[in-house]
């Protein structure tokens, strides 16, 4: 045999050995993924926000509202610690962003200034009226201010868990940002899931938080959004910078799980620096001192 007829065998040999895996990966991502719908149904409720509908979970009774807005490739179970904790003392509402968890996509092209909108159209249309505390992680934090921004009065207090600042011009990025468009291919091919790339991030949570949030880390799906999310980070940051706050709005600022841009509170520790940084803005907003500043309606 000639070296060029080894060389076109070993070529022909490596690539039907290469498709094999990329099929037996999709397989196994496409049976796995068809357990999960069935094994982690939503615990919240799905609201037609305009043409698509979103995932709201709430917890608790009482006033005011605790808003959760959650990190990068985060959702409503990123959350897990922190709204089993609140929902002790008040009234306290997580979400998915459209494309994210189990909220439908829509048919609309992500930007950052209308998540506001799609929010407060969720909250509106659940019957889950303000005052608002309003807590954000990550990229979540610059969307909880615009949030916040956008409601006025409403918005009583604001939680920033590990916010970031302004990027500079020429700002470098994570490896998180730089990887991102890569993901939804990965997982398509059963890479992610098999390696635990992302899912693992997730791990510390309490059950059933932890597997839905394991599992759409590994989804096409989620992992699209969560990309177009991150593409726009900087845009994001710097909207978020210049919103116009209430002149009474009570900002709190707290670091949890550090500076990465895909970081969730999934241990306990850290989860409890949120928690005790919103429980805070709640008993200040209803502190005697709070209510006598309020306007009369």
């Amino acid at each position: 045999m000639s070296g060029r007829a080894r060389l076109r065998r070993i070529a022909l040999t490596a690539g039907a050995v290469l498709m094999f895996l990329v099929l037996a990966g999709a397989t196994y991502q496409g049976v796995a993924t068809a357990l999960e719908r069935r094994r982690v149904p939503h615990p919240g409720r799905l609201i037609d926000v305009g043409g698509h509908q979103l995932h709201l979970h709430c917890d608790g009774d009482g006033a005011p509202t605790v808003v959760l807005e959650a990190p990068a490739a985060g959702m409503s179970a990123a959350w897990g610690w922190v709204q089993l904790q609140i929902a002790d003392l008040t009234r306290v509402c997580s979400y998915d962003r459209a494309g994210l968890g189990w909220s439908e996509a829509g048919t609309a092209r992500y930007q950052p200034d209308a998540v506001a909108g799609q929010l407060l159209t969720l909250l509106q249309r659940g019957g889950e009226p303000g005052p608002y505390v309003v807590a954000g992680q990550g990229l979540g934090a610059a969307l909880a201010t615009l949030f916040a921004a956008r409601v006025g009065p409403d918005a009583a207090a604001l939680v920033l868990i590990d916010a970031r600042p302004v990027p500079a011009a020429e700002g470098p990025t994570d490896r998180g940002t730089r990887m991102a468009p890569f993901w939804p291919w990965l997982a398509r091919a059963g890479v992610l899931r098999a390696a635990g790339t992302l899912a693992d991030r997730a791990s510390g949570l309490p059950e059933p938080a932890a597997g839905a949030l394991r599992a759409f880390l590994n989804r096409p799906d989620h992992l699209t959004r969560t990309a177009r999310e991150l593409a726009r980070w900087d845009d994001t940051i710097r909207l978020a910078d210049a919103a116009a706050l209430g002149p009474d709005v009570r900002v709190a600022r707290v670091e949890a799980a550090g500076p990465a841009r895909v970081a969730f509170l999934a241990t306990r520790a850290d989860a409890d620096k949120a928690t005790r940084a919103i429980a805070d803005a709640v008993r200040a907003v209803r502190s005697p001192a709070a209510r006598r500043l309020q306007p009369r309606p």
